[in-house]
């Protein structure tokens, strides 16, 4: 009798693959031999010198790893600094790291919430956010993308604890939440207001300040940030922002926290470092924006179809999913790489490639990458259905 469990798992790759829809690892070499658009070093701080620097003196006097859970042996005086250099620079009371910005979405989404209460969420959000909400036990109720109205009505018919989460800005096309507006519609129901920075912090607001700070949202009473070291701090690990009484309750109720080893060291470190670069270097936040709306003019004018962006991401459309991965891949042979979304990781069934706007991007590049995307562009006849 054959014993063979995973025979699934073969029919799925072929129905993948029928898809265009194959996903494949590609190890990078340490010196990048591209001209790099796809990845969210945003400010380009990522090999900065005096970052990696901070980031080795971490390890040296730390350790390589944090030895435990941070109610354990995970939290160093390190951790502390660092969290009070967060809520500090981003406007809120107090801060609590995690090991990474999907981590953070979770912990605050099922310790905010629960089986009696109720989370809206928007229709573009973060696939962290969607797990969260999913593991929240509470009820759920996805409002259609950027619709403070559709959030109003989802609370309108909820009798209890209730809270809103919405990415700043959207990782698809790059578009800003309406925070004001979700603010006030959460202020009306009595509710909270979680809000997803991972793109906002280092582009947005005074000095990279984040989007919060932009609306003037930071630090308010019903107010939640969560934000990843990853993009514009060139480092990894993930915060969650707000009052001091929210962040003891993650503190104390978080699994995603209280069950995972602390961030490593070194990450803190790098993320330390990258913070005080940030606070000497203030410009670098509008210079990435700059790029941004150069990239997306520039790609217009040449007839492409490009989302405006209102921070450091630039959307442009294609017309198939295969098309989208044939110009990524013809990119990538013209020396530059670029992201490419596709379904099922966009929640309208547009592929696109996703530029990333970096501050540390020349003329000269930007010239570049514009000429190479038209050049590889794929033509309107050649598109197959999505």
């Amino acid at each position: 009798m054959s014993f063979a469990p995973f025979d699934w798992i073969d029919a799925e790759a072929r129905r993948r693959a029928a898809a265009g829809l194959v996903r494949t690892l590609r190890p990078r070499d340490a010196e990048p031999e591209l001209l790099d658009l796809a990845s969210n070093d945003y400010l380009g701080l990522t090999r900065h010198p005096e970052i990696t620097a901070a980031a080795a003196a971490a390890a040296h006097r730390w350790g390589a790893g944090a030895t435990g859970s941070r109610l354990v042996t995970g939290s160093t005086a390190l951790h502390a600094e660092l969290e009070r250099e967060l809520a500090a620079f981003c406007g809120f009371e107090a801060a609590l790291v995690l090991s990474s910005g999907y981590a953070a979405n979770l912990a605050a989404l099922t310790a905010l919430s629960g089986r009696d209460s109720l989370i809206v969420s928007d229709a573009g959000n973060h696939a962290s956010i969607v797990d969260g909400c999913r593991l929240s036990r509470a009820e759920t109720a996805v409002a259609p993308h950027a619709e403070p109205e559709a959030v109003a009505k989802a609370f309108g018919a909820h009798d209890g604890r209730a809270l809103a989460v919405t990415d700043s800005v959207f990782s698809v096309d790059g578009d800003a939440a309406p925070l004001p507006a979700l603010a006030e519609v959460c202020r009306s129901a009595n509710a909270a207001l979680l809000v997803d920075d991972a793109h906002g912090l280092g582009v947005l607001g005074e000095g990279g300040r984040g989007a919060l700070a932009a609306a003037g949202l930071a630090g308010g009473d019903g107010v939640v940030a969560t934000l990843t070291l990853s993009k514009s701090l060139g480092s990894q690990g993930g915060a969650v922002l707000g009052p001091a009484r929210v962040i003891d309750h993650l503190v104390n109720t978080a699994r995603t926290f209280i069950f995972d080893t602390g961030l490593a060291p070194a990450a803190v470190g790098g993320a330390l470092g990258a913070l005080g670069v940030l606070r000497r270097e203030p410009e670098r936040a509008a210079r990435a924006r700059d790029v941004a709306t150069a990239l997306y003019t520039r790609l217009t004018a040449a007839g492409l179809e490009a989302v405006r962006p209102d921070a450091a991401v630039v959307s442009v459309r294609a017309p198939s999913a295969d098309a989208a991965v044939r110009w990524a891949a013809d990119c990538r042979t013209a020396g530059m790489a670029v992201g490419c979304f596709r379904p099922p990781s966009v929640p309208d069934g547009i592929s696109r490639l996703r530029l990333t706007a970096r501050a540390d991007l020349t003329e000269e590049q930007i010239t570049a990458a514009v000429a190479t995307i038209a050049a590889t562009a794929p033509r309107q006849a050649d598109a197959d259905v999505s």
